[in-house]
């Protein structure tokens, strides 16, 4: 990585590699990593094989100085090729659809780039599809190169050369599963072609939504019309098959439900502190439905595509997910729990308290955990499982202090977080979950049998 970059472009790539621990707790056995892509100067992984493709029309003679790029774009590669096109002088005409993010708009036109939006729910071939619209461009407007993301090869050639490496290096050649959501499926079949000739024996899994065609054509061979209907989930899925899209790497498609991605992109920045949109949304999603053919041994990295600022609007609204029936509108929450009394007040030990004054605790209350707390900050838990077998180890454990047999400390959770996501998040190794009440400063805790109790 250059300490100095002579242009923004130069600080495209070399993206991190995070681990996640609160999601897939208790739930996938594997190390679980995502790529977290929004470190790149648009914020997407789309930077990586939008540069490339400019790079390539240039080498090849086709778009030439001066000249138009013209791409149907769900905003990410648009980004890209914006700012590309920033450095190198050349203008942007984009078409999108009326399903992309107003947020993903707005960011095109910050960036000088003229955007035409389309209707969603046209065939691929229809002359209103944002395909079509701009292929049309491309005839019409004078010195103009249309990138054309989905049968570009240098998409994919982009992240064999980069993002598959990365990924190879990061991990130590120890990776075992791939987990990217498919669109242009440049991303997948790229990454997926280096990591194969490195390891033949790791899996590649695409994450695929409800509405599209990929999964069927994967498994039978059959393009299916029938599978073909609207979605809401940005960013994969497709209702034809890019050329970009290489079946022969991608060992699996596993299908996601809007709703589902959307809670699960919602959950990633409030369990992870990682703030992606709703592709990596999906991914986790699927990851977890996967989950099962994880072992401990494994390692699975997954992509994180694009940044969660362009979803504001839409996952990232309450009222947008109550309309779309993704958040229950009776209520049903964490803070309903609170307010009806099926959830307690927290209860806590201070670190250097004896673990006896813990049995006791609980003993008399008939607690099954209790939290941890240092000069009144929360520090870790204690459940009655654990404490059992500490002292069924060691009797003398009791006269310790009870700092140094905690565990973690239970996650706390926004008081609007729905009763179905709650159940969950509390698993055999997180057994409770943290409510704050800011209004009266308390904490409140809610464990398994008050959420069967809400039900």
């Amino acid at each position: 990585m250059k300490k100095i970059c002579d242009t923004i472009l130069d600080a495209i790539g070399h993206t991190p590699l995070v681990r996640i621990n609160t999601i897939t707790r208790g739930i996938v056995a594997a190390e679980v990593l995502a790529k977290v892509e929004t470190f790149n100067p648009g914020n997407s992984i789309k930077d990586r094989m939008a540069l490339r493709m400019i790079e390539d029309a240039e080498k090849a003679g086709v778009l030439k100085p001066g000249g138009t790029i013209i791409e149907g774009t769900s905003g990410n590669t648009g980004m890209g090729l914006a700012i590309a096109a920033v450095i190198k002088g050349y203008k942007c005409i984009f078409t999108t659809t009326d399903k992309q993010s107003k947020e993903k708009v707005d960011a095109l036109k910050a960036f000088g780039a003229e955007v035409i939006v389309c209707p969603t729910n046209v065939e691929p071939e229809d002359p209103r599809s944002y395909y079509a619209v701009s292929s049309r461009l491309e005839r019409e407007v004078p010195n103009a190169w249309k990138a054309n993301q989905y049968d570009n090869l240098s998409n994919s050639a982009a992240h064999y050369e980069q993002t598959g490496p990365e990924i190879w290096e990061q991990t130590d050649g120890r990776i075992t599963h791939l987990v990217v959501g498919v669109g242009t499926g440049g991303t997948i079949s790229g990454t997926g072609r280096y990591l194969k000739e490195k390891n033949p024996k790791i899996k590649v899994w695409g994450i695929d939504t409800y509405g599209s065609v990929f999964k069927k054509y994967k498994e039978t061979g059959i393009f299916d019309k029938n599978e073909i209907y609207p979605y809401i989930t940005e960013g994969i899925g497709e209702d034809f098959l890019p050329q970009n899209v290489d079946f022969s790497v991608i060992d699996h498609f596993e299908k996601v439900t809007d709703k589902d991605a959307a809670l699960m992109t919602r959950r990633i920045a409030r369990e992870e502190g990682i703030f992606a949109g709703n592709s990596a949304g999906s991914a986790m999603a699927g990851l977890l439905q996967l989950s099962q053919h994880f072992t401990a041994d494994d390692v699975v990295v997954v992509i994180f595509h694009d940044h969660g600022s362009r979803y504001l609007g839409k996952m990232f609204n309450d009222e947008w997910m109550r309309e779309k029936g993704f958040l229950e509108k009776s209520g049903m929450s964490a803070r309903d729990m609170v307010a009806r009394g099926l959830s307690g007040e927290l209860c806590s030990l201070e670190a250097n308290e004896p673990v006896e004054h813990a049995v006791t605790l609980m003993s008399q209350h008939d607690f099954s955990q209790v939290s941890i707390t240092q000069d009144g900050r929360l520090v870790g838990s204690l459940n009655e499982a654990h404490l059992y077998e500490e002292l069924i180890r060691n009797a003398d454990v009791k006269r310790q202090p009870v700092g140094s047999i905690m565990l973690p400390a239970f996650p706390f959770v926004d008081a609007s977080t729905p009763v179905e996501l709650l159940s969950t998040m509390i698993t055999a190794q997180n057994p409770a979950v943290l409510v704050r009440d800011f209004k009266t400063e308390k904490t409140f805790i809610i464990t398994r049998s008050d959420v069967i109790r809400m039900l």
